[in-house]
């Protein structure tokens, strides 16, 4: 585990500290487009932080070649040198998009390709089990086909939620979390070595992710830019079909104590999670269909951008931005980890209970929109302003409230003046009574 809090750890520090020179070097040649009517923000605001995670991939694989444990990986699987070129041809495709502009359908090709040369080095689905069934071999053309289209599917789904600030890195920050958490138990809890390779993808980036937020949270001072957004779902896509394909269920079948049919019957559960990386993307993925759906039946093609997307809706019922981040962070992470949960205790239904009572919660959140939750006074210090408790200073009595010049203080005294100010024209202190309130001391948490 410290091997991969390492690996984490470098990739995190490497894009963090390359996002502050990638922003002013995306200032100086320009790629700030303007403002379209769909943007939420109205400010123009630099492009390319995708440069700076290419550079934390890097940084992470590097460093996890070089550690005793994890870099057994890349001495016995040729999958991160795969990851590698087909996230250095996505990358480069979304730098130029970026700064130029690239048509849709050249996009889609280039990331065709890009999963084309994964396929070619190794990092492909060579079965699926199916329940009842066992696990099914798939040929070569079957193998390949499945792999393009689950790549493909999770680079539009990501590259379509990244709407707000935060949004996208977030999103996947935690599904790279839930797939971390689903690997590390398969490859040390029941010793499969084909998921050492996903274990270290879904580590690297969770650092990626996590690198960037700090500049990209509200009000973000950089966007990841699709030279991001579909590197994130590129290796997002690549740690799933790596587990998901590559495990042996002849060898889970030792471990379940039948045959191999019974091993693949009894897993599926296990399953769940990584057969598909829709399930800890249900959010985006859902929102991807809905997209292609509300486009086609408007007669336009399914590649327009538009203000329908599930973040837009949020924004349109009365929830603020930051507020709207929060609750779909929420879904990804209830979907996410309760898939997760579900694979490790599928037997107990406490789980599908919890999963039923978070649920209920987010329902209740979506429906209070002007609702804003308070910290008690201890936790001040640790949550954004907005959060923390409206308190009257004017409470206690004998409290002193500075009179801002020109604003008159209810209860002032007599012998002051009415504006505030001493003779000199300074602004002076006013005694307020208990339980009276200054006009101008209200706080600025809102």
């Amino acid at each position: 585990m410290r091997e991969y809090l390492l690996t984490l750890c470098v990739t995190a520090a490497v894009t963090y500290l390359l996002t502050g020179p990638v922003r002013k070097f995306a200032i100086a040649i320009g790629a700030m487009p303007e403002i379209r009517a769909r943007d939420v923000h109205r400010e123009p605001t630099p492009r390319l932080g995708g440069i700076a995670m290419f550079g934390g991939l890097c940084a992470g694989l590097l460093v996890a070649a070089h550690l005793p444990n994890v870099g057994k990986v890349f001495e016995v699987s040729n999958e991160p040198r795969a990851l590698l070129s087909g996230a250095a041809l996505i990358w480069l495709l979304g730098v130029l998009d970026d700064k130029w502009g690239v048509d849709a359908l050249v996009k889609l090709g280039g990331q065709m390709i890009a999963a084309g040369v994964m396929v070619m080095q190794g990092l492909t689905i060579l079965w699926i089990p199916v329940p009842g069934v066992g696990s099914v071999a798939l040929t070569s053309m079957q193998g390949t086909l499945l792999t393009v289209a689950l790549v493909v599917i999770t680079i539009n789904a990501v590259n379509f939620v990244d709407g707000l600030d935060g949004l996208a890195s977030g999103m996947v920050c935690i599904a790279a979390a839930a797939f971390f958490l689903y690997a590390y138990r398969m490859w040390f809890g029941y010793g499969l070595e084909p998921a050492a390779p996903a274990t270290v993808f879904a580590a690297i980036l969770m650092g990626m992710c996590l690198g960037f937020l700090p500049h990209n949270m509200h009000p973000a001072r950089i966007f990841m830019g699709d030279s991001g957004s579909m590197l994130i779902g590129l290796v997002l896509a690549a740690g799933a079909i790596s587990i998901t394909g590559q495990v042996d269920p002849d060898s889970l079948s030792l471990f379940f104590k039948g045959s191999e049919r019974a091993a693949v019957h009894a897993t599926v559960p296990v399953y769940i999670p990584l057969l598909l990386p829709l399930t800890v993307l249900m959010v985006p993925v859902v929102d991807l269909v809905l997209a292609i759906v509300r486009r086609t039946w408007k007669g336009q093609s399914p590649f327009v951008a538009d203000r329908g997307h599930l973040h837009h809706r949020l924004l349109e019922i009365g929830h603020s931005h930051s507020r709207a981040v929060l609750i779909m962070y929420f879904w990804s992470a209830l979907i996410a980890f309760g898939a997760v949960g579900y694979s490790v205790h599928s037997a107990n239904g406490w789980i599908v209970l919890i999963v039923v009572a978070l649920s209920a919660v987010g329902l209740l959140l979506l429906l209070m929109p002007r609702f804003t939750p308070r910290t008690p006074s201890w936790a001040d210090s640790f949550v954004p302003p907005r959060y923390r408790r409206r308190r009257n200073t004017a409470d206690t009595p004998g409290t002193e409230l500075p009179v801002r010049e020109g604003v008159s203080a209810p209860h002032a005294s007599d012998n002051g003046s009415a504006n505030g100010t001493g003779s000199a024209g300074t602004p002076t202190t006013t005694r307020v009574p208990a339980g009276a309130t200054a006009i101008g001391a209200r706080s600025r948490n809102w």
